[in-house]
């Protein structure tokens, strides 16, 4: 069954679910937009953009924070992991691709599968000075 996660009834089925297959690292209680980039022709140039291709529940875990100095500029930068469930609609989510989450939006590092079709790992870097 492929749902959408919109609707809050779904929400719940989703938690029941997520924690009989084990998939219990927090309460999916975030919106996470996930973005991929698209060629769109410029006035001089193709540009690219960033559409979003999903919207889906999440659990948020902040991991790591941090500042550094480079070229004069500092910035700081905030490491964040989001667990989703597997949906068609998320199923080739990759590193080419960012997502937001309050205000926030992430490149994504890495994602790692969870279990056989039971969910996704995000594991996703974002610039806090550029708030």
């Amino acid at each position: 069954i492929d749902f959408d996660h919109s609707d809050d009834a779904q929400l719940q089925i989703f938690g029941r679910l997520a924690l009989a297959m084990g998939l219990s690292a927090g309460p999916r209680d975030r919106r996470l937009k996930l973005l991929r980039a698209q060629a769109a022709q410029g006035d001089m140039a193709d540009i690219e953009t960033w559409q979003p291709f999903a919207t889906v529940w999440a659990s948020k875990r902040d991991v790591s924070d941090g500042e550094r100095v480079a070229a004069a500029e500092v910035s700081a930068q905030i490491t964040t992991r989001f667990q989703i469930l597997w949906s068609r609609s998320v199923a080739d989510v990759s590193p080419r691709d960012r997502c937001e989450c309050q205000g926030l939006t992430y490149d994504i590092v890495a994602v790692k599968e969870l279990g056989r079709r039971d969910g996704f790992e995000i594991t996703a870097a974002a610039r806090i000075d550029l708030r």
